[in-house]
Formats: C-alpha cells, structure tokens, sequence
C-alpha cells in the first residue's frame, strides 16, 4: 500500500532530510555489523576478551540509532507533518521505539549490576529487534520505489 501522495513524494525527494537518511542508514548498518561481531568474538572468547569493547560497540550503535530517529522525526513532520507516528510511518516508528527500549535497557541491566553473560544475550536481543526493524524499513523502501515507479510512469509525478 502506497503511504505517499505524489505531492508528498515530491516533497520527500526534495527533503534534506531524506539525504541525510541515506547517508546515515548506512553507517548505523555497519555500526551494526561490527557491534553484532564484536559480540559475537566475545561470547564465543575469540580476539575479543574484554567485556568493554561489547559496551563501547552498543553504545555507538545506540547513540547512531537515536540520531536516526530524531533526523527521521525531523523528516516525518516536514512531510506528513507529524513529528512521530504519523499514519504513514505509524508501524515502522513503532518497531524503531521497540528497538530502542532494547538498546537502553542494555544500559539500564550494566547500571543494575547484571552479569556480562546476560549482557551479552541482552546484546544480541537489542541487534535482533534492530535487524527486525530494519527489514520492515527496507520492505517499504521497495514497495515505495515501485509505486514511484507507476505514478512516474502514469505521469502523476
């Protein structure tokens, strides 16, 4: 199902902020895979033994994240004028917030004290939601390009 108008299309591809969406979705995706790998070397005790690259590498994921989201709420209200959970991008600000719950609760089980193997398990469950959240972003890109597509070859754009 289309979630742009053609007015609002024009807008999008217009918009700073789509630009700056580019450029930084793929940035967090590598903060991602090397978070997810520096994890992984440590749970598995190869090349990574101290437990602080795992935090350092949820933290930048995290921080990177959060920019995301605030420069999508920027886009959001410049083009369905609602700074979050518009209509249009109502599912995929959802699964971002749960993505987010997940980022900081790592945050949230260091500060109480948990032990490094839930952290990590915690990790890893803080990457999933993302991956999750990623594929339903990436789902409505390509649904999105192919209606561009027809409205394109309709002439309504």
């Amino acid at each position: 199902m289309p979630r742009y108008t053609p007015e609002q299309l024009i807008k999008r591809n217009a918009s700073i902020w789509t630009d700056i969406q580019i450029i930084l979705a793929p940035i967090q995706f590598l903060l991602f895979v090397v978070g997810v790998t520096t994890t992984a070397l440590y749970a598995n005790g190869l090349f990574v033994t101290n437990f602080y690259w795992v935090s350092i590498a949820i933290l930048f994921k995290t921080l990177f994240f959060a920019l995301l989201f605030i420069t999508g709420m920027f886009f959001e209200k410049e083009i369905f004028d609602k700074w979050v959970y518009s209509k249009e991008f109502f599912w995929e600000d959802i699964g971002s917030t749960v993505a987010s719950v997940f980022l900081l609760l790592y945050f949230i089980m260091a500060f109480l004290g948990y032990s490094e193997h839930v952290l990590v398990w915690e990790a890893f469950l803080a990457y999933f939601t993302y991956v999750i959240n990623a594929l339903q972003y990436l789902t409505r890109i390509i649904l999105e390009k192919l209606n561009e597509r027809k409205l394109r070859m309709d002439g309504q754009i």
